[in-house]
């Protein structure tokens, strides 16, 4: 290996290494997903839109304004006080537990796909149960760093019961609606952040051992489930094909049919009434049809860029709180991906769970850019990225005064 290489190589881990690196990779690969879910939000829904609505932008149309509320929302939360989100987490449980009653309160509750987590007023929908996810990681991130700080004697089963208190509600309201989904999000996310706070693996043993139990009691509790997975194992057969297996038949079939650089934007044949759901659920599928093998890397790349930039400001900040709210944040959106695209390329069963900024959802992406700003806020309070910042905006101001004092000459 030449000297030149080697001083290549030097200055990627160099970059890699830097205080900075995860605060704009966390910029840039949301802006990134961001912008291609857009464009493929108006691709996929297209067909259902003009359907609906006699055109092909009106579901794309309220996606943007989406996309907007949930730009200003990450920007508010990047920057909100340390002592604001303290007071936030006060209130957090009970917030999140409120939110997943309204889908059980008559009148405005709304089951969708045999799912009861949506509520209605008037021709408005929303999904609670999406805000409960961050207000449920943030309250738990608040718990174990109380558990951390105040309990001497610690041991697993007290490590454990700190959560309980208000998972196990959650959860319960949770299945209330039917939604296997968002609990093995939630199981998922609980898991992460008692990870990351210490408690020994081996303890893990068992714990996957219940939740697997758990959600195996849920799959059987209802027939509609377990159809979903009785098509896991061959969504094409006969029996299935035309009930349970249609979904994750046609979106293997878009997949297949996109090779390796896909149809081109728009050129989707699955959407054509073929594949529901393919602006939320199965947005996935409809991607690969698209632009191919090459355009499903390329954005799972931007995802592994995403979780791990936040993992690592996660690792990186010295708050027990803002490390623990980070984790479960990461934990979140990696859950999400996998069980959205395993369900898209046929491994994992159908649960009916968005693809973080790309499926069409107000709730799911005003939720996802919260947890985004969270984020950005805890790497800003790092002292390298401030000092960072800070000689930007001097630099800027430097630039405006410049050219103010040109102009006046």
């Amino acid at each position: 290996m030449s000297n030149q290489e080697i001083s290549k190589r030097s200055q990627y881990a160099n970059v890699l290494q830097r205080p900075t690196t995860p605060y704009y990779l966390i910029l840039g690969s949301t802006a990134a997903i961001s912008c291609l879910g857009l464009v493929m939000v108006l691709s996929a829904s297209s067909v259902v839109s003009l359907e609906q609505s006699g055109s092909t932008y009106t579901i794309f149309i309220r996606q943007l304004i989406f996309f907007l509320i949930s730009l200003a929302i990450a920007y508010i939360g990047s920057r909100w006080k340390s002592e604001n989100w303290e007071k936030f987490t006060r209130v957090a449980l009970i917030l999140s537990l409120g939110a997943l009653c309204l889908p059980h309160v008559p009148g405005i509750k709304l089951t969708v796909n045999g799912n009861t987590n949506w509520i209605h007023i008037g021709s408005l929908t929303m999904q609670p149960s999406e805000f409960s996810k961050f207000g449920l990681i943030i309250w738990a991130a608040a718990t174990l760093k109380k558990y951390e700080e105040t309990i001497i004697e610690k041991s697993a089963i007290r490590h454990i019961s700190f959560l309980l208190a208000g998972i196990l509600p959650a959860i319960a309201l949770i299945y209330w609606g039917g939604d296997l989904g968002t609990t093995t999000i939630i199981l998922g996310i609980t898991g992460g952040m008692l990870f990351l706070s210490g408690l020994p693996i081996r303890h893990f043993l068992w714990i996957g051992g219940a939740a697997i139990g758990m959600v195996g009691v849920l799959v059987v509790a209802a027939p509609y489930r377990l159809h979903r997975f009785t098509a896991l194992f061959d969504p094409f057969a006969p029996a299935v094909y035309k009930l349970a297996g249609w979904q994750p038949a046609h979106s293997v079939m878009g997949l297949a049919s996109g090779g390796l650089f896909g149809e081109g934007l728009g050129a989707s044949r699955q959407k054509w009434g073929n594949l529901s759901e393919a602006h939320t659920d199965f947005i996935f599928s409809v991607l690969g049809d698209e632009l191919g093998l090459f355009g499903t890397l390329v954005v799972l790349c931007l995802y592994a860029a995403l979780i791990y930039a936040i993992y690592r400001t996660a690792m990186s900040t010295p708050d027990l709180f803002d490390r623990y709210a980070c984790c479960g944040i990461a934990t979140w959106f990696l859950m999400q991906v996998i069980i959205n695209v395993g369900s898209s390329i046929g491994v994992l069963p159908v649960v009916g769970v968005t693809l973080p900024f790309v499926s069409y959802g107000g709730s799911s992406l005003i939720a996802d850019f919260l947890g985004v700003g969270f984020v950005l806020n805890v790497a800003r309070k790092n002292p390298s990225v401030k000092a960072y910042l800070r000689e930007i905006r001097i630099a800027k101001r430097a630039r405006k005064t410049a050219v103010g004092s040109g102009h006046d000459a």
